[in-house]
């Protein structure tokens, strides 16, 4: 895998996959776009949900939204790294099995989410999840 980043101006850099797929990153203060911490966080989020979405799928359960809520904490001074991470999932559905949610997030930690695998070597990292029932259909 490839990719670059070029500056544009101020705090402001545009990453190009090597897919071809633009992604705008800021360290600004006043920033219009996440900084590269943010982008990292969201992308074990992101990484952890394909996970969860998939397994869910094949269980055959029947829900309308997967949503994670992500929170860190990071180190006081440079490197600013991330000490610990949150992956809290929720899944809205009609009769989601607890159990097979538990299973499909405790996967992804263990054996699928590359990324969350990946910074589990410096940072601790927890999960955990809800159920909401569906209202309605």
């Amino acid at each position: 895998m490839q990719a670059d980043v070029k500056w544009v101006e101020g705090d402001t850099f545009i990453g190009r996959s090597e897919s071809g797929h633009n992604v705008v990153f800021d360290a600004g203060s006043d920033s219009a776009a996440p900084s590269p911490m943010e982008m990292v966080l969201m992308s074990a989020g992101c990484c952890s949900s394909v996970d969860v979405v998939s397994i869910l799928k094949k269980a055959k359960q029947d829900f309308d939204s997967v949503e994670v809520k992500l929170s860190s904490e990071r180190a006081e001074s440079a490197p600013r790294v991330f000490t610990k991470m949150n992956l809290h999932f929720v899944v809205t559905g009609r009769n989601v099995s607890e159990k097979h949610l538990a299973r499909a997030v405790q996967l992804s930690a263990e054996k699928y989410c590359s990324v969350a695998l990946m910074l589990d070597k410096s940072v601790e990292i927890t999960h955990s999840h809800e159920v909401v029932e569906s209202q309605g259909k």
